[in-house]
């Protein structure tokens, strides 16, 4: 691809995850997200299990019994001439450590909101990860269509808690059964609910109102949204796409993507005022922009068993700089070794195809044997790339792992081998007897990992746990095993460097009081 044909193509990609709390209507604003985009005919309910019918980025059978997402799927589509990447992340907090990692492979994040509950704890933390990165953040105030928080409270608590400017792109006309439609100030128009095709758009006049023939405007919630975006006009924030694209300032959104009302306008926009593909730090110290000809890119996730049928292994990769080819030679940093890539898939979801071209911007998933890690970087050229390390949380809750057949050891250790390689619990054993010990930041971890051991590794397994531990490493040099008790059990971790798990803070200064010259570390 010549520079300028490359340079056109990162263009046009928009790259972005979704982000809120459990049952915000993540999954469902996807859902309507996917129809627009012209990938699926009909949104299904998300909560309709009976029906047959599930969200299409729902794809691991615990997601579809539970009705949660707990992986992060991949989506792609056009859309007025934009590549459309979407990211749809694990909402529950144990899963948190996946959705921070995929927060690393996004240019911009849309934010659902509960209109009624109005921020919640996840969304919160997720928010702060975003903040950090500094990248553009799009906010969807949802369930309209249900009886909510007055809309100036919901943007007054976005600014308090969150510390980020608010700028309504809309205004709610009534809320619940008395929902009457949007006020687009950006569009200057009126978007009727529960109206279909274009019918549903009223134009303003100069002044920002209705022609009075219209009947709404003999209504009093109209005249009180009037009222509202006066005072929004006088006294709210300025609409800033600096501030926006520097994610100091938030543009918000109301709607109901259960009703598919307000989905379109967000769409609309945010492919207007979005940002492209943009360079990313090295531990080199430089930045690699995605215009730059010689391909580059990171894993931020892997996955087994997408499709239990084949046993497959996916790594999800995102792609910095350059293009992408089937059957290319890449350099994989961590161990200098040349390795091909001939097996390429892009993803809807649950359905896949092979991808044979993808430039900066875009998410492909390499079909992996075990060559890759999470945070691995691949890249072409002379020079050698790491991209910056990707956050890694050190697990507080531990379980013992046996194989209840004792038979079946093969399926056991090659489940546990793979499904730790995802980075979602983390793999220990036992110093000198090897037994197996995982760790998690949360206890839905265990049992998606239970679950998935029995289902697609036939593998029946017995966990026992040990309860809440602080993992604390330690230099190697300095380890006698005869400090090792059950209050601080030693193991080693998946790379094999020693580690103790203390039973809690007493156990640890009891340790640091015993041995003052050995020095212990949060992380390896």
């Amino acid at each position: 691809m010549k520079p300028q044909e490359l340079a056109k193509e990162v263009a046009k990609r928009r790259t972005f995850a979704i982000i809120s709390h459990p049952d915000a209507g993540k999954t469902t604003i996807t859902e309507q997200l996917l129809l627009f985009g012209g990938v699926i005919r009909e949104a299904g309910t998300v909560k309709g299990r009976k029906s047959g019918h599930f969200a299409k980025s729902d794809w691991m059978e615990i997601e579809k019994k539970r009705g949660i997402s707990v992986t992060s799927s991949v989506m792609q589509f056009n859309y007025q001439g934009k590549r459309i990447n979407i990211l749809d992340t694990p909402g529950h907090e144990d899963f948190s450590e996946d959705t921070y990692r995929t927060l690393m492979a996004v240019d911009a994040a849309v934010m659902v909101i509960d209109s009624a509950k109005g921020i919640e704890a996840q969304t919160k933390k997720l928010f702060k990860v975003v903040k950090q990165r500094g990248i553009p953040i799009f906010t969807f105030m949802n369930k309209l269509d249900r009886d909510g928080r007055e809309p100036l409270d919901l943007i007054a608590e976005l600014e308090d808690l969150l510390g980020i400017e608010g700028y309504a792109m809309n205004w709610p006309i009534g809320m619940g059964k008395g929902l009457k439609g949007l006020y687009d100030r950006v569009n200057q128009r009126i978007e009727l609910y529960r109206r279909e095709g274009d019918d549903r758009f009223l134009p303003l006049n100069d002044q920002g109102q209705l022609d009075p023939s219209q009947p709404l405007t003999q209504d009093s919630i109209y005249t009180q949204t009037l009222d509202d975006i006066e005072l929004l006009n006088d006294a709210g924030n300025q609409f800033n796409l600096k501030k926006i694209m520097a994610g100091e300032q938030t543009p918000v959104f109301f709607g109901s993507a259960l009703t598919n009302f307000g989905v379109e306008t967000l769409l609309n926009s945010f492919v207007q005022y979005a940002p492209e593909p943009g360079p990313k730090k090295t531990e080199q110290g430089g930045e690699v922009n995605p215009t730059n000809p010689e391909f580059s890119a990171f894993v931020f996730k892997i996955q087994a068993n997408m499709n239990p049928a084949h046993r497959d292994r996916i790594a999800f990769v995102r792609i910095v700089s350059g293009e992408f080819e089937r059957g290319m030679d890449v350099i994989l940093h961590r161990t200098g070794k040349t390795m091909r890539l001939n097996n390429s898939t892009e993803f809807m979801a649950d359905t896949r195809e092979t991808v044979s071209t993808a430039v900066a911007g875009d998410i492909v998933g390499l079909y992996d044997t075990g060559n890759f890690q999470i945070g691995d970087t691949i890249y072409q050229g002379k020079e050698p790339i790491q991209f910056e390390k990707l956050p890694q949380f050190t697990p507080e809750l531990f379980v013992r792992v046996t194989p209840k057949n004792v038979m079946k050891q093969k399926s056991f250790h090659k489940g546990m081998q793979q499904l730790v390689q995802e980075g979602a619990v983390q793999l220990y054993k036992t110093y000198n007897t090897n037994d197996y010990i995982l760790g998690a930041v949360g206890q839905l971890q265990f049992e998606v990992f239970q679950f998935r051991m029995l289902h697609e590794y036939h593998s029946e397994v017995i966990m026992t746990p040990i309860g809440s531990r602080t993992a604390r490493w330690i230099n190697p040099d300095q380890l006698d095993e005869k400090m090792s008790s059950s209050r601080n059990l030693l193991v080693q971790d998946i790379h094999g460097d020693p580690l103790f798990l203390f039973e809690n803070q007493y156990a640890e200064r009891w340790f640091a009081d015993k041995y003052p010259d050995v020095k212990l570390t949060a992380k390896m």
